[in-house]
């Protein structure tokens, strides 16, 4: 090690404790750390790390070792991803999988294994063949029903990249983690997932009745998971329409009241009750028209809406989100990893080379028009 600038006093003390002299004008004083160590424990019996410790009264730190256990650690955790079938087949797992950083995170919090039951949780829900409840799912990955509690660490890293895989923010508030875990069909609480609908005239004891009269007053209503299962409804509605953003559904229904045609509303992601009902809906032979955000996650939640149920695109074309360009926000630039449009491939394509955001509010004029016409 290298001494900057050593006062006369500390050139003695070198030279005694080394031998030798040196030059009292070098601006720099090297010191063998092994020809130290041996004059320290010729002097006191202690090696140099050994009477460090007892100066400063603590354990210093072997780096290069620490570095390597981290490494072979860090390796472990990518054996484990590369392990699971999803490395191969799937890129937002290799994406998360190798997040720089992240792997060495959990390696520094002795969490290796919640890595490894990260990638567990993962693969049950890629192969889930329908819902399935929270606590249902962590007792069959971990043997802890309450292993994927709200803002445990395994819900966090598992959420983190679901997140990633249909790019969308990493959730922060209770709402958003419920609305990510029902996207891919785990069901924290069927009380809590709803989904709201306006003049959805139903047959059925109860629910049916219920969402008949808010009809009759042009009045939105929350229908939940649980209303649907237990008192299951039939609709005879000739076209639906969907919405992302509850802005529509305030507008229609002070602007249209009874008169506005059926509207069902995602509010972001879709929920497990959406599903339910939409499926109803199309059962009875009845067409959904979808709209919602021209982002890259409304894309995406377009993609699976029109997918699951044979919806139809609701002013979803590349000519409509240029339309709605002149009343976008500029500071709202498009962010995250693009998604297709199979239903109108030039609209992703417009959308990356125009990179605005144009948010359901800012078209809803037009909206409320179409809604208007088919009154």
């Amino acid at each position: 090690m290298s001494l900057p600038e050593p006062t006369h006093d500390e050139r003695r003390a070198l030279d005694g404790l080394l031998g030798g002299a040196r030059r009292p004008d070098a601006k720099t004083t090297s010191v063998d750390l092994t020809r130290l160590d041996a004059a320290v424990r010729t002097s006191c019996g202690l090696s140099l790390v050994e009477l460090l410790e007892t100066v400063f009264g603590r354990t210093l730190s072997d780096r290069p070792a620490e570095e390597a256990a981290k490494e072979a650690a860090r390796a472990e955790l990518l054996r484990v991803a590369e392990e699971s079938p999803l490395y191969a087949s799937a890129d937002w797992f290799r994406d998360w999988a190798g997040t720089r950083g992240m792997p060495a995170r959990l390696i520094t919090q002795g969490n290796g294994r919640l890595f490894a039951r990260a990638v567990k949780v993962l693969e049950r829900l890629e192969d889930s063949s329908g819902p399935v409840e929270l606590t249902t799912l962590a007792d069959e990955v971990t043997g802890d029903t309450k292993a994927l509690g709200p803002r445990s660490p395994l819900s966090t890293l598992v959420l983190d990249a679901l997140a990633r895989r249909i790019g969308v923010p990493k959730p922060t508030a209770a709402e958003d983690r419920r609305a990510l875990w029902e996207a891919f069909g785990v069901l924290p609480d069927d009380l809590a997932s709803r989904v709201l609908v306006l003049n959805l005239r139903a047959e059925g004891a109860g629910l049916g009745e219920w969402l008949t009269g808010a009809a009759r007053h042009g009045t939105p209503f929350h229908v939940t998971l649980h209303q649907l299962t237990t008192l299951p409804v039939t609709t005879d509605r000739p076209v639906a329409y969907v919405c992302e953003n509850p802005t529509v559904v305030r507008r229609a229904a002070a602007e249209l009241g009874p008169a506005a045609p059926p509207l069902v509303c995602t509010e972001g992601l879709p929920s497990l009750a959406f599903h339910r009902l939409a499926s109803t809906v199309t059962a009875g032979g009845d067409t959904l028209r979808y709209h919602g955000d021209f982002d890259w996650p409304g894309l995406a939640i377009a993609q699976s809406v029109m997918r699951r149920h044979g919806a139809e695109p609701w002013r979803m074309s590349a000519a409509d989100y240029l339309a709605g360009v002149r009343g976008a926000d500029p500071h709202l630039p498009l962010k995250g990893k693009e998604s297709p449009s199979p239903w109108a491939p030039d609209l992703a394509t417009t959308m990356a080379e125009t990179g605005l955001v144009v948010s359901e509010e800012t078209v809803a004029d037009r909206l409320l028009a179409d809604l208007r016409g088919a009154s």
